[in-house]
């Protein structure tokens, strides 16, 4: 079945843009459109980008590399991918990205859905104005990942 998404999802046919950690997020298919099954979301980010290693326990996520060259880090293995390729972060595996290039565009399944509200939750809404990202509490932003079964398991990767 093909489903496709009213017009009026978004206010003027848009996701609104948001701030998280030093990125810029939208989510594209709210989880509310699915039943809960899937959100997608996409992430803006520049070189160097990387979020603490971390562990879903209830979604799995699947990274479709829209622009750019980024580094995803599953388990302990590591697999360099670039436009039009994907990977995937089964639930209650380690992982995280690095964007190597200098600015990287993904697209960001998360089955199911849940896990959105912790990104929209801790977002900031970017403006057409902005110059440079918004500033961010990652102390905030971790205490607030309990409660959406998200943990952290280590630093951010580096090359």
């Amino acid at each position: 079945m093909i489903q496709q998404f009213p017009d009026d999802t978004f206010p003027d046919g848009k996701a609104e843009a948001f701030w998280f950690l030093g990125g810029q997020s939208r989510i594209l298919v709210p989880g509310s459109e699915t039943g809960g099954a899937l959100s997608v979301m996409e992430f803006l980010d520049t070189a160097g980008h990387a979020p603490p290693r971390h562990i879903h326990e209830d979604e799995d996520e699947v990274w479709i590399v829209l622009d750019g060259e980024v580094s995803f880090f599953v388990a302990d293995k590591r697999l360099d991918l670039h436009t039009g390729q994907i990977a995937h972060g089964p639930r209650g595996v380690p992982h995280s990205y690095l964007v190597r290039s200098p600015t990287a565009r993904l697209a960001v399944a998360f089955a199911p859905s849940r896990i959105e509200g912790w990104f929209s939750a801790n977002g900031t809404p970017a403006t057409p104005l902005d110059e440079e990202p918004a500033a961010f509490d990652i102390g905030s932003i971790l205490a607030s990942a309990d409660d959406f079964r998200l943990r952290v398991a280590g630093p951010p990767p580096t090359e």
